[in-house]
């Protein structure tokens, strides 16, 4: 064999390759010249240097490495105030060398002495006739040439470290001289080793390894190489996810709506709004602009501010592939040092140092005193990323708004507010137009989220939950006032009156034992949701006093029928439980041990993601559409196995449909009846049975004879 039978990479990067087991061994095996330049001398770095030898020494073949004395403050200064550099530098070689760490180490400082010993590895040390802080060799090449005079060249950023290796961000190309395009790459790096190994470098200054240094090598000396050594580290390394830069890894392969979404943004300035649905990849897409950007400006600040904690620990794990460790902001985070990174990397920022920082934080911490205050003490440029950019739509959060900063970029699957048009404008105001529109008909047509079937429920109020609809309703029109423009104005009590008719419709007490006749077929199958109200049944024994303090939550009384008297094993996921706790809740569900059903309250409004379910039986609906259509685009995200999603959605409805006289005044029915019919329209269209509820529509829109009101406006509130 010959190099030329090695496969070989064009590039190699440290988070990605194993060099040691996909370069060097198989490479060094064949070769019978190894020439390297690796910058900074250590002891460590002749240890690293080994790695991959075995095959070289037993093809009776030479080392000729060139190093670089690392030069500390009093180095620099005794050089300059006119010592003898050669004898500086020969110290601080000395100095670099440190004992071996264990029997490992020990052996393969063995063979670089055993090398030295008869003569097959040379070292010579490099380092500029005028040395400063900023003026040291540094070059990181290397040649390898086998017995057939077939050469390889490489050059990049890896030094000869196992940091390097396997911690830092490096990468090296690689040339070969039988290509004939790359021919004159190799034959450069060949010229170019050759005058420094020669001393012919007009500011280098190349000395002979010193002898101290060599006879602290030599006393580990052995005849005995044990090449199996080489073989037993490949296969024990861990690649590592590296920090580094924040920037876009080759193995991070975005979409090409993510890449066009992108350069729009860039068009747009820096500025926008990435409207996509639930489960297409948002954060990504959101990452993916940060780096373009940082890669365009060389120096960036990225704050990125998500409305829970959970979705802060959602978006550092995105961030980490990215090969960014950011600073963790919020009043448990898991970096209890949070505040004081924050300063120290604002500052470093400002000087310099670093070209690049991230901070994310929840809406609460980012809207603090202290975080504001940092972020007024930054001097270049910043990127603010909002991810469910609605909520800061609110006025409270819309005065955080922040006009000094540049580039900004908001993140939602709905960021226009429900039924607050200024909040709405606001967002658009400061961030711009939309990049991307991501619907999700369109991703699962593309197949980013599963596809589902839709089957609405109708149940009804009962006598006593309709009536006091009706009381409600009839206060509430009493409350509204009619603004000019011909819409409802309502007032602070007119809003405690809707909360408290909209917990009726979600607490419909016929809703637990419809779900009990509709469970009954799945009381053996897993991956289930249930999701209720966060309320409690109407009891119309209880003042509306009494009714926070007694009676059962909808979830408790759920938990009970469906564990008791049908016997399944269910959990509670709500926000009662730690995160922790919750990830060991969703990973024991998606193993179907030891839970078939969660039974949720709020989870999916949240953003936690729970892509294992496959069947959600949805209880309670809000009428804001921006929760609605979180939720399913929740339940439809993709996970193995997972054809498609069944969605049993519980429509509520004031009355059976044969008791309905479409020529009562039931204007208030109408307005419940409408929303629910909005909802089921949204989830229906793009469902993969969306005749039945064409059918569920078109015998409500008899019933109700909502054709012949088809001219007259029905507020959905009153």
């Amino acid at each position: 064999m010959s190099l030329l039978d090695v496969p070989l990479l064009r590039e190699y990067r440290s988070y990605r390759n194993n060099v040691v087991k996909e370069f060097y061994i198989p490479v060094l095996k064949e070769a019978t010249k190894y020439q390297r330049a690796v910058g900074f001398f250590t002891s460590d770095a002749l240890i690293e240097i080994s790695k991959g030898i075995s095959g070289l020494i037993l093809n009776g073949g030479s080392i000729e490495l060139i190093v670089s004395p690392i030069l500390n403050k009093a180095d620099i200064e005794a050089i300059e105030e006119g010592y003898d550099q050669r004898q500086t530098v020969e110290n601080a070689i000395i100095r670099e060398f440190h004992e071996p760490k264990n029997d490992t180490e020990k052996e393969r400082l063995a063979w670089i002495s055993y090398l030295i010993e008869i003569g097959k590895l040379d070292i010579m040390v490099a380092f500029t006739k005028k040395n400063s802080v900023v003026s040291m060799f540094h070059e990181k090449m290397g040649i390898i040439t086998d017995a057939e005079e077939n050469v390889i060249a490489f050059s990049g950023s890896m030094n000869e470290t196992s940091n390097a290796f396997f911690n830092n961000y490096e990468s090296f190309d690689v040339y070969c001289s039988w290509k004939e395009y790359e021919k004159d790459r190799v034959d450069n790096k060949i010229e170019a080793f050759a005058h420094i190994w020669g001393n012919k470098e007009e500011k280098l200054e190349v000395i002979d390894f010193p002898k101290a240094a060599k006879e602290k090598l030599l006393k580990y000396k052995t005849d005995n190489i044990h090449p199996q050594i080489d073989e037993q580290l490949a296969d024990s390394y861990v690649i590592e996810t590296p920090e580094v830069k924040f920037g876009i890894h080759e193995n991070i392969d975005l979409y090409d709506y993510q890449k066009e979404a992108i350069l729009q943004w860039e068009k747009e300035g820096y500025c926008g709004i990435f409207d996509m649905a639930t489960g297409t990849g948002k954060t990504y897409t959101g990452l993916g602009a940060a780096t373009w950007l940082l890669k365009n400006v060389n120096r960036l600040a990225v704050i990125i501010v998500c409305p829970y904690q959970h979705l802060v620990e959602q978006w550092v794990e995105d961030i980490v592939q990215f090969g960014f460790k950011p600073i963790i902001a919020f009043s448990s985070s898991p970096q209890s040092n949070w505040k004081e990174r924050l300063k120290d990397d604002v500052i470093d920022y400002n000087l310099g140092i670093v070209d690049a920082m991230c901070l994310v934080t929840t809406n609460a911490t980012y809207t603090s005193t202290y975080v504001q205050s940092q972020i007024d003490k930054i001097t270049g440029d910043i990127l603010i990323v909002v991810d469910e950019a609605h909520n800061f739509g609110a006025m409270r959060l819309s005065n955080y708004l922040r006009s000094d900063i540049k580039y900004r970029l908001a993140l939602s699957a709905t960021l226009e507010r429900h039924r607050d048009p200024e909040g709405t404008k606001a967002l658009f105001d400061y961030f711009g137009n939309k990049c991307i529109e991501y619907d999700l008909k369109r991703a699962i047509d593309e197949d980013k989220l599963t596809r589902y079937y839709y089957y609405p429920v109708l149940v009804n109020l009962s006598p006593e939950e309709l009536e006091k609809y009706h009381e409600l309703s009839a206060k509430i029109s009493k409350l509204c006032k009619y603004r000019e423009d011909g819409k409802v104005k309502l007032s602070e009590a007119a809003k405690t009156l809707l909360i408290q008719r909209a917990r009726i419709v979600a607490g419909a007490i016929e809703k637990v034992s419809v779900l009990k006749e509709l469970m009954s077929e799945y009381v053996n199958d897993n991956q289930i949701l249930v999701y209720c109200g966060a309320t409690k049944p109407y009891n119309p024994e209880l003042d509306e006093s009494e009714r926070d303090d007694d009676g059962e939550r909808q979830i408790v009384m759920i938990s009970k029928m469906l564990g008791l008297e049908l016997g399944m094993a269910v959990r509670h996921f709500t926000s009662n439980e730690t995160a922790k706790e919750r990830e060991q809740i969703k990973a024991q569900f998606a193993e179907a041990n030891p839970y078939q059903a969660l039974i949720a309250i709020k989870c999916l409004d949240e953003g936690v993601n729970i892509p294992s379910i496959k069947t959600a039986f949805i209880l309670a609906s809000s009428t804001n559409p921006k929760e609605y259509i979180q939720r399913r685009g929740r339940v439809l995200r993709k996970y193995p196995g997972k054809e498609y999603a069944v969605i049993y959605d519980f429509v509520t409805l004031p009355r059976l449909l044969s008791d309905v006289d479409a020529y009562e005044d039931n204007r208030s029915e109408i307005s419940l009846v409408k929303r629910e019919i909005a909802r089921m329209k949204e989830f229906g269209y793009i469902s993969q049975n969306p005749e039945k509820t064409d059918q569920v529509i078109k015998e409500i829109t008899h019933a109700y004879g909502l054709d012949l009101l088809k001219n007259q406006e029905v507020d959905y509130e009153s």
